[in-house]
């Protein structure tokens, strides 16, 4: 499944609140639509992105009273995004949480327990996010560094900005950096040629990455591309 365009969805104010009123109950139309200050065509629109960028699912259930089936919706996505936006780096990762195992509430478990086993890992996760500051703060640093540095010694901006693609993706193709950069795929290999000469990289089937083992060997003064 492509990656759903997050950003696209969460900068709608009605989308976050609709999405705000799916994480609470399950929800069918028109309940949806008195919950939000907008028209039940608008909210239509917003509903359909939504399911079109795979954020939410659609099913028609019997209602509890006669007449015809309701059309419910449900949020069909279990991801959590980390995501950050400096002047030195904006990159962003979903991670998925269908592959956790999570623990099914038994009819018996004790709601107070539960309260509280939820507070504990909200601390927990508190604790993670201390520590992605500071992780991201150091980045942030770096990278201004690597920046400077760079363009000090090579002056060239298009290297570096192949070399900025490359740290913060880990890995690109020639069709990549192609697009990113508008460039023609000769010239793509050229600006990486030049590049090799002070970062060590690895060129193989169109792919593009950093070579970390001889980068960490780099003290023995070869750089250069495979």
């Amino acid at each position: 499944m492509v990656e759903p365009d997050i950003f696209y969805i969460l900068g709608n104010r009605v989308r976050r609140d609709l999405l705000s009123h799916l994480t609470c109950t399950e929800c069918y139309f028109s309940f949806l639509s008195s919950k939000v200050s907008v028209s039940s065509t608008a909210v239509a629109k917003h509903l359909k992105i939504m399911e079109r960028e795979g954020i939410l699912r659609s099913y028609e259930r019997e209602g509890p009273f006669l007449g015809p089936a309701r059309k419910y919706y449900d949020i069909d996505i279990a991801r959590t995004y980390v995501v950050t936006i400096t002047s030195n780096l904006f990159w962003y990762r979903g991670l998925e949480l269908e592959p956790l195992e999570v623990p099914e509430i038994e009819a018996g478990d004790d709601l107070l327990g539960m309260i509280n086993s939820f507070l504990e890992l909200t601390d927990e996760l508190e604790e993670i996010l201390r520590s992605l500051r500071s992780v991201e703060a150091r980045r942030d640093g770096l990278m201004a560094g690597i920046k400077a540095r760079y363009l000090e010694e090579a002056g060239d901006m298009t290297q570096l900005a192949v070399l900025h693609y490359l740290l913060l993706h880990g890995r690109a193709t020639v069709d990549e950096l192609s697009d990113r950069f508008n460039l023609k795929e000769r010239e793509v290999m050229a600006k990486v040629k030049e590049l090799g000469r002070f970062v060590p990289l690895k060129i193989k089937d169109g792919v593009i990455e950093i070579d970390r083992i001889r980068l960490k060997r780099s003290g023995e003064g070869d750089a250069g591309t495979d």
